[in-house]
């Protein structure tokens, strides 16, 4: 069964990781996808990859952090693709660093990938959806965005900030059958969770080991959590809007 036949999907941050495990978990589903990233040759490998699979993607080069490269991108999918009923705002990035050590270009850097990207790609999508008659927009949070974290200041602060903006575009926007929802993972093997050992000056397999350390005694794939965004996109999830889902292995629990 295809959930998503006839749908158009916009992800940002699609080269890797969570965002590419979903441009193809989409497409799968029947999705025509557009894959926004700011790296060119990885992004177009993924869009590459779903039309020789037989599905329809996109790739938009984008730096989501500027309001003109977030407008084009929309602009683009809806010409390209049709339309646009589902966003998935996932693009992020992390610095390990206090308040001490972070400098104002560090701040500004986490604070406009991981919250201002999600305002600029809801303002310009929004409409279009209206429009269409509705659609599902997801916001990338973190566990980090429901408690604090040790040397992740800047990280912390967007993620709770995402939750809020979550809920209050999920109240705005439900008038014109908008849903608008947060997912909250725990540690997932990224490239980005390796590069925090390296911010840390900890050694790869020691790093991974301590996040592991959870109820389930492992840390999450790609896959796993492209499972869940495919839930609140879907109709299997029509009435659910303005809510942070956590998906972390039980880490949360204790």
């Amino acid at each position: 069964m295809e959930q998503l036949k006839n749908k158009h999907a916009l992800i940002t941050g699609a080269a890797s990781g969570i965002g590419r495990a979903t441009a193809f978990l989409f497409a799968k589903e029947g999705a025509s996808v557009s894959v926004v990233d700011l790296d060119f040759k990885s992004g177009r490998k993924v869009a590459d990859e779903i039309n020789k699979k037989g599905g329809k993607a996109i790739f938009v080069r984008c730096d989501v952090r500027k309001s003109d490269d977030c407008q084009r991108a929309v602009k683009e999918t809806v010409e390209k693709l049709g339309g646009i009923e589902i966003l998935f705002n996932n693009a992020g990035v992390i610095r390990r660093t206090t308040v001490l050590d972070t400098t104002e270009s560090e701040w500004d850097l986490v604070m406009d990938v991981n919250l201002k990207s999600i305002y600029l790609f809801s303002k310009y999508a929004i409409p279009f959806m209206a429009k269409a008659g509705g659609g599902s927009i997801v916001n990338m949070s973190s566990g980090w965005g429901l408690r604090g974290g040790r040397k992740a200041v800047s990280y912390c602060a967007s993620k709770g900030g995402v939750i809020n903006l979550t809920r209050a575009m999920a109240l705005d926007h439900a008038a014109d059958n908008i849903r608008v929802n947060c997912l909250c993972p725990g540690d997932v093997d990224t490239t980005m969770l390796r590069n925090e050992a390296q911010q840390l000056g900890q050694s790869e397999d020691d790093f991974l080991s301590e996040a592991a350390d959870r109820p389930l005694g492992r840390i999450g794939s790609p896959d796993e959590i492209a499972q869940a965004v495919l839930y609140l996109v879907s109709d299997v999830s029509s009435y659910v809007t303005g809510t942070a889902l956590v998906i972390d292995g039980g880490g949360m629990a204790g």
